[in-house]
C-alpha cells in the first residue's frame, strides 16, 4: 500500500500562510488534497502541518491532517514524522522502526494546487518493492530552461537511476554552442514528487547533511552520496508551483491553456 503525505508549513519567507490562500473558491491545500485523493495508487492521503490553522482547516473540509514539529529541516523529515503519527494515530517516537502498514510514502508538494492525479499514479507505478527512492523527470527542450539554476537537472544510468543532480548543466558538450546543447543531447530536469520506501525513509532522515547537498542545496544528493538509489520515472506533466502571490495568476493562466 502507498500513503500520500502533503507537507504544509504556514511560515514562508516569501508567502506566509500560503497553504490557506484562496484559489477560485478553495484553499490551495484543499485543492492539493482533493487532487491527490483522486490518485488510484494511494490508499490514504494526509496533510503534515506545523500550524493549527491549517490542521483545523483541513479537518473542516473532511481531510485528514496531523501536527508535526515546526523545526523540521525538510519536507522529507516532516513526512517521516507524519507517517509515524498518521499510521499509529497517536504521537510516537519518530525513530521507531516497526511501522509497516504502508510499503511506500509519496511526498506530494503542498504548493501545487493542480497536481494531476495521473502524475501521482505514474510515480506509484514504479514502486515495485525493490525501488528505494523515486522521483520524476521531464526532457528539456528549451535553452533558457536548461540553463536556469533554479531547475534541478538530473543525469541517469541505463536503469533510469539518478547518477547526479545539479543546478548546472551536465554533461558539458565540447565543441557545441551551449544554446544548441538541448538539440544534441537529451537533458532531463526533475519535476514532481518524491517516493520513499518506508524503511528507507526512516534511514535517510537520520543522515547528516552531505558535502554535495550543501554545495548544490539539493537534498537528494545526500541520499546518493550515502549509496541510496533514486529511480527516475519519465513524465509529461509539468510542475506548477506557487511560491509568491504573483504565481497564483500565472498558474491559473497556464492551467487554462
Amino acid at each position: 500500500m502507498i500513503i500520500g503525505i502533503i507537507p504544509a508549513r504556514y511560515a514562508s519567507t516569501r508567502f506566509p500562510g500560503k497553504p490557506l490562500i484562496d484559489i477560485q473558491g478553495k484553499s490551495m491545500i484543499q485543492r492539493v488534497y482533493e487532487q491527490a485523493s483522486q490518485a488510484k495508487c494511494l490508499s490514504e492521503v494526509i496533510v503534515a502541518t506545523d500550524d493549527e490553522r491549517i490542521l483545523n482547516h483541513v479537518q473542516s473540509f473532511g481531510g485528514k491532517a496531523v501536527m508535526t514539529h515546526p523545526d523540521h529541516p525538510s519536507g522529507t523529515d516532516r513526512c517521516w514524522e507524519a507517517y509515524c503519527l498518521g499510521v499509529r494515530n497517536q504521537e510516537v517516537d519518530v525513530k521507531s522502526s516497526d511501522i509497516t502498514s504502508y510499503s511506500y510514502i509519496i511526498n506530494i508538494q503542498g504548493d501545487e494546487p493542480f497536481v494531476a492525479p495521473e502524475q501521482i499514479d505514474e510515480l506509484g507505478a514504479v514502486l515495485d518493492g525493490s525501488v528505494e527512492l523515486a522521483s520524476q523527470m521531464i526532457p528539456v527542450s528549451d535553452h533558457e530552461v536548461l540553463f536556469d539554476v533554479g531547475e534541478a537537472k538530473v543525469i541517469v544510468n541505463q536503469d533510469f537511476e539518478a547518477i547526479y543532480f545539479s543546478r548546472q548543466v551536465l554533461p558539458f558538450l565540447k565543441g557545441v554552442d551551449p544554446k544548441e546543447w538541448h538539440q544534441h543531447h537529451t537533458y532531463y530536469r526533475q519535476v514532481g514528487m518524491y517516493a520513499y520506501r518506508s524503511d528507507i525513509l526512516e534511514k535517510i532522515t537520520k543522515l547528516p547533511v552531505s558535502s554535495l547537498e550543501k554545495a548544490e542545496s539539493l537534498e537528494q544528493l545526500r541520499w546518493i552520496q550515502n549509496g541510496y538509489k533514486i529511480k527516475m520515472g519519465l513524465t509529461s506533466y509539468e510542475s506548477h508551483c506557487i511560491d509568491t502571490p504573483e504565481d497564483v495568476e500565472k498558474v491559473l493562466r497556464l492551467m487554462a491553456q
